[in-house]
């Protein structure tokens, strides 16, 4: 016997699903019909623009209010620029940079973008207050690590996108920048009681409530306090009790994606991990980037089992539905986005440039990029100054932990070295390789990731761009005189 045609159209509107390639395959647009709440666009379904939109109006097709959702968060997280880097630089670059109208224009300029290829939500900003240098997930996606700071940008940042009519989505509630684990595994724990995070991780949140945030995104992490054993996502203390009653907000509240180790290993799979969601008190479900029709059926199908079985209430249901059909019917300004000015991530991206020591080392340098891994979040997107140096600087690569020193010292020869990573502090056999070689050249360091505390021993600069997007890379070679 198939399922209550009601009760799984219900289901339905509280999904978001996600297909692969740069087409909308048929049964992606058919489920909108019957009832999708939307689709998550990744770096596999975006080609070009004129792609982008078309797919979106085949999308549309399937259901005029349908929910078109993409991690669009500039810097070292994009998907519309993932084959070349984003031209805007990322919150920590803007946070370093402290104008909150430079961040609301950076973000409305994004959002200029999103609205004209038909995209209607922003998984984004990120929000999270960066407060472990170790944290491998946030780092250069938070706008820093002093709250007050945060919150001020957070606001300017939703302001912007919705500006440009794309609603916002603050995340990882209630605070993932803490953490010193990546709930893409795992499930992290912050173990701090309620008014550690009230005073630490919290006040970003109450700023874009107040802003007017049309949603915000769940963190798969463990607050024993108020989480217990399992993840905020699945805490009615967390989403009703503090989000909603304390904090005051009426928006959607969306899930961080529940294929993530962090919400399926603790509920034992997408499906059930869908119903414990809810039951919480999330409104929609973003189920992840490996979707199929299987598996938004298989998870529709235990949600109406949970209603039939009482682990849902049904009006808790049609609550959520409600919201995300108030999401999807939420409208911009009618006037559009503004004018853009030109060149204005690579402007910003140059404010943030912070130098420390001497660039005066005479002679043209050998730029060697260390090989850095990216996060699930960040996927494989090019960065480094390679496509900003012009064709005579010589450049190499090194692996940290691998690659000998002496190597090179024989390829640099007479000349400086040039050398760029990203989260050199916590990578392994990076200190070793950096200090080795600033025993005998001149060495300025370029840091595109977080900028920790550490410094190396005998390196003439230290160079922290606080971001590894296009637009970073071009704005350290400007600094260091490599490119005009």
């Amino acid at each position: 016997m198939g399922l209550d045609p009601g009760l799984r159209r219900l289901a339905l509107g509280t999904l978001l699903a996600a297909y692969a390639g740069p087409v909308p395959p048929d049964w992606a647009v058919d489920l909108l019909a019957d009832g999708l709440a939307g689709h998550t666009l990744f770096g596999t379904n975006v080609h070009d623009p004129a792609q982008v939109a078309a797919s979106t109006a085949a999308l549309r097709a399937g259901r005029p209010d349908v929910i078109l959702a993409i991690d669009e968060e500039g810097g070292d997280v994009t998907r519309l620029a993932h084959a070349t880097g984003s031209p805007y630089p990322g919150n920590a670059a803007l946070g370093a940079v402290d104008d909150p109208d430079l961040t609301r224009q950076v973000y409305a300029a994004i959002g200029g973008e999103l609205a004209a290829l038909g995209l209607t939500l922003d998984l984004a900003p990120t929000v999270d207050v960066n407060t472990a240098d170790e944290n491998p997930v946030i780092g250069t996606r938070s706008f820093g690590a002093d709250p007050k700071r945060v919150a001020v940008h957070s606001a300017a940042a939703v302001a912007g996108l919705q500006s440009a009519g794309v609603a916002a989505c603050a995340k990882h509630f209630p605070g993932h920048g803490a953490t010193v684990a990546d709930s893409h595994h795992e499930l992290p724990t912050v173990d701090v009681p309620p008014a550690v995070l009230r005073e630490r991780d919290l006040p970003p949140f109450a700023a874009v409530v107040d802003a007017g945030v049309r949603a915000v995104m769940t963190a798969h992490i463990r607050v024993p306090a108020l989480t217990g054993d399992g993840p905020a996502t699945f805490s009615r203390a967390v989403l009703v009790d503090l989000l909603r009653d304390e904090y005051g907000f009426t928006g959607a509240v969306i899930t961080d994606a529940l294929e993530m180790k962090g919400a399926a290993l603790a509920a034992g799979g997408v499906g059930p991990a869908a119903v414990r969601a809810l039951a919480a008190g999330a409104d929609l479900l973003c189920i992840g980037a490996k979707v199929d029709a299987a598996l938004v059926e298989l998870v529709a199908a235990e949600i109406v089992a949970g209603i039939g079985d009482g682990r849902l209430d049904r009006a808790r249901v049609e609550e959520a539905a409600g919201r995300t059909a108030a999401l999807a019917a939420w409208t911009g300004p009618a006037d559009g986005p503004a004018p853009v000015a030109a060149d204005l991530g690579y402007a910003a991206a140059l404010r943030a440039v912070h130098v420390e020591g001497d660039l005066t080392a005479a002679g043209a340098p050998l730029v060697v990029q260390v090989h850095a891994t990216s996060t699930i979040a960040e996927g494989r997107v090019p960065w480094g100054l390679g496509p900003h140096l012009p064709a005579d600087v010589a450049q190499a690569r090194a692996v940290a932990g691998e690659t000998d020193p002496a190597e090179l010292r024989g390829l640099a020869g007479d000349r400086p070295v040039v050398l760029v990573g990203r989260h050199l502090h916590r990578l392994p056999g990076a200190r070793e390789l950096v200090e080795a070689l600033a025993a005998t050249h001149p060495v300025t360091v370029v840091e595109m990731g977080w900028p920790a505390a550490w410094r190396p021993a005998g390196a003439r600069a230290f160079v922290a761009t606080y971001g590894a997007s296009h637009a970073n890379g071009r704005a350290a070679a400007k600094v260091l005189g490599l490119t005009d």
